[in-house]
């Protein structure tokens, strides 16, 4: 069994350190340090794309090191120009307020904020950005940052060089993010900030004031930005980004985004995204390699990360829900389960009235939906036992379909064959 001693290895063998300020490698092997990792409150939720510096602060944490989720309530009123081609929109700070509370929720799932030793904590910049006097600022943060300095950073060059540039509300960004590592310095005794690669330029800047200002050293590290091996932005779909909110993406859309991992990115992402050992996905590895068709590797990353962000029971829901694709018993399900299920497969709107009373014969409801060309088809169809009605076989030609048929009152699910779906919408 692989046995790993310290943070900066475990983080290295997942492939997770994409930078770092010389000393920190051996910083975290010799003593338990505070550590800090800010997220941007322009959303009332985080995606997956914070997944990376989300379980990398719960790792540090796992390793008795002092984690700290920083919220940005004060730097979300000006906006970030990391790895932004255009100008942000500024949010009131009512909305950010919002949105940073939403988001301490989302950082319960991965923090441990009740351990007696190093309890995770959630702050928020805007208790001391907002009340910083403008003159006083400039005086004293300010001055130790030349023009020059900044426009090197490549936060600042890349807008500078848009034909739209840069306003000076998202210039003076990187002051603020620095400011809140002296704050956390010299309040919290914080020695290290993390992030994504695109905050390396203001990450280094926070240190170098703190240097100027304490002449203390303190330390940086930053994480690969997530891509797929074909080149496509990882953590967007067809409908948009994968959020951690279960409002915004649903733990079933959520787990099906996990389980359509290609086979190049399944190892990479077990890697960032779980706490499996490396043993264990080492095993994982093998059976891509061996046994690709059984996605073995998927199915265990799609339910590792759905339990971390959703829970147990939402799992179970989803698992269920994805089972449903494959006959699986439709027990249970709500019609938004349904809905969500059967989003993307032909559907027919149909009368109640057509079910009351007499009821409708299977072969009719058949070649209504399009699911049989003919009623000869239909009939064929059925007695060959390729047509399924919620999932049970349908046996008899002349069945009849009567409202106590339907789900939820609503909905009936037709099957033709193993995966050919049509989903029928009473009204």
């Amino acid at each position: 069994m692989t046995i790993i001693n310290n943070a900066f290895d475990e983080l290295k063998w997942r492939g997770m350190i994409f930078d770092y300020v010389d000393g920190i490698d051996n910083i975290l092997g010799e003593k338990k340090v505070t550590v800090y990792n800010g997220f941007d409150a322009t959303a009332d939720s985080l995606h997956v794309g914070h997944m990376v510096p989300l379980l990398a602060l719960a790792r540090l944490q796992r390793f008795g090191h002092h984690p700290i989720a920083l919220a940005g309530g004060g730097t979300s009123m000006i906006g970030d120009p990391s790895g932004k081609s255009s100008e942000r929109q500024l949010l009131s700070h009512q909305i950010i307020e919002e949105n940073v509370e939403s988001i301490k929720q989302q950082l319960a799932h991965f923090l441990d904020f009740k351990v007696k030793a190093n309890p995770a904590r959630v702050l928020n910049n805007a208790s001391w950005l907002m009340k910083l006097n403008l003159i006083e600022f400039l005086r004293d943060i300010g001055k130790h940052f030349t023009i020059n300095y900044m426009l090197a950073k490549d936060s600042v060059k890349s807008r500078i060089d848009r034909e739209e540039g840069i306003s000076y509300t998202e210039f003076s960004y990187m002051l603020l993010q620095s400011y809140d590592y002296l704050h956390l310095h010299q309040h919290e005794n914080c020695i290290l900030q993390t992030g994504g690669s695109d905050q390396w330029g203001n990450i280094t800047a926070g240190g170098e004031l703190v240097r100027r200002i304490t002449g203390h050293s303190v330390y940086g590290m930053v994480y690969p930005l997530i891509t797929k091996s074909d080149g496509t932005k990882f953590g967007k779909t067809e409908s948009g980004s994968v959020w951690l909110k279960p409002e915004r993406t649903s733990p079933y859309k959520f787990f099906q985004f996990w389980l359509n991992t290609d086979d190049k990115d399944v190892i990479n992402y077990l890697k960032y995204f779980t706490f499996l050992s490396k043993d264990v996905i080492d095993e994982l590895e093998f059976s891509v390699s061996e046994r690709p068709e059984e996605r073995v590797a998927q199915k265990r990353l799609a339910k590792e990360i759905t339990c971390i962000v959703h829970g147990e029971t939402a799992l179970s829901r989803a698992e269920q829900a994805t089972q449903v694709l494959f006959g699986g018993s439709l027990e249970g399900l709500t019609g938004s389960d349904i809905e969500e299920i059967f989003a993307d497969v032909q559907s027919t709107q149909l009368s109640r009235t057509d079910f009351e009373v007499d009821g409708k014969f299977i072969i009719d409801l058949l070649v209504e939906c399009g699911v049989a060309k003919s009623k000869g088809e239909a009939r064929r169809l059925i007695l060959e036992g390729g047509i399924n009605l919620n999932n049970n076989r349908v046996t008899e030609v002349d069945q009849l379909i009567k409202t106590d048929a339907l789900i939820e009152n609503r909905y009936l699910i037709l099957r033709k064959g193993r995966k050919n779906y049509h989903l029928v919408k009473v009204a």
